[in-house]
């Protein structure tokens, strides 16, 4: 005799007037955003990891405005899990290359012309990012004008301290001495390096015990720098890989561009004192 299929015991049913898994992530919605342009089969691809990518930002600010504050109050043990999940979604989008990378030249030509002008270099999200490591930019809010709320959001990350602005202006109340333009400058230009910070940071090496959170503080920006520096060379490889040297559609130099911002240091001071110890 043939046994009645049946739910799991315990498994609710009947959602009539009950929120289901469905509901609470919004999947309708959610899965209707896959809209490809042309009939090619391997545009969806295409559109999947950049939406992913872009859903996995967000959450990379929620953590890293989050920690920013944290840091601004002092309170640094939440900073540390927020930065350290920050690293694990950007250790994600490293191996997530893995699957765009299975696009060929020829299957991403069939569709290339249906993205227009758009391009990866228009992402307000990871504009964001780099305004919160500091990588400050005013001109790059220029792609933005059309759009007030999401230009008004860049221009106050651009205009607010960074991440590493934040802690080096912990180091300065907690009594190192650093100089007046590493703790009190405009904020909308991009981070240059100083002495002061440089021999601040040293000295919290030179004495882990004594400054234990002040150390543990610069290792996870260190990690954070470390994932973010191989997310973008992941990123480089990818793409030289699909279209070689061709301008992006965005109107970069493609590549060309791309390699160049491997050459940013976020937080120089962590980096040279390795050397220096």
């Amino acid at each position: 005799m043939t046994k009645k299929p049946t739910l799991p015991e315990g498994a609710f049913d009947n959602f009539r007037n009950e929120m289901s898994y469905g509901d609470y992530l919004g999947l309708d919605q959610l899965l209707a955003a896959q809209q490809p342009r042309s009939k090619e089969h391997n545009e969806l691809l295409f559109i999947i990891q950049h939406q992913t990518t872009e859903l996995w930002m967000k959450l990379m600010l929620h953590e890293l405005l989050a920690a920013r504050e944290q840091i601004r109050s002092g309170d640094l043990p939440p900073a540390f899990k927020m930065l350290a999940r920050v690293s694990r979604i950007m250790n994600n989008l490293i191996q997530a290359w893995d699957i765009l990378s299975t696009l060929t030249p020829t299957e991403y030509s069939s569709f290339r012309d249906s993205l227009g002008k758009s391009s990866g270099f228009q992402s307000h999200q990871y504009r964001a990012l780099e305004f919160m490591f500091g990588n400050k930019n005013a001109a790059l809010l220029k792609p933005f004008e059309h759009r007030t709320e999401i230009h008004a959001m860049l221009f106050d990350l651009l205009n607010s301290p960074s991440l590493y602005d934040e802690a080096n202006r912990l180091l300065a109340r907690r009594g190192f001495v650093l100089d007046a333009i590493a703790t009190d400058r405009d904020w909308s230009l991009a981070y240059v390096e100083n002495a002061s910070t440089m021999a601040a940071w040293r000295e919290v090496y030179a004495n882990p015990k004594q400054h234990w959170d002040l150390y543990e503080l610069a290792e996870k920006l260190v990690d954070l720098e470390d994932y973010f520096r191989q997310w973008r060379h992941r990123h480089v490889t990818t793409v030289q890989r699909v279209i070689g040297f061709k301008r992006g559609t965005g109107g970069t130099a493609g590549v060309g561009y791309l390699r160049s911002m491997l050459e940013v240091r976020l937080f120089p001071e962590l980096w040279d004192l390795r050397t220096a110890l």
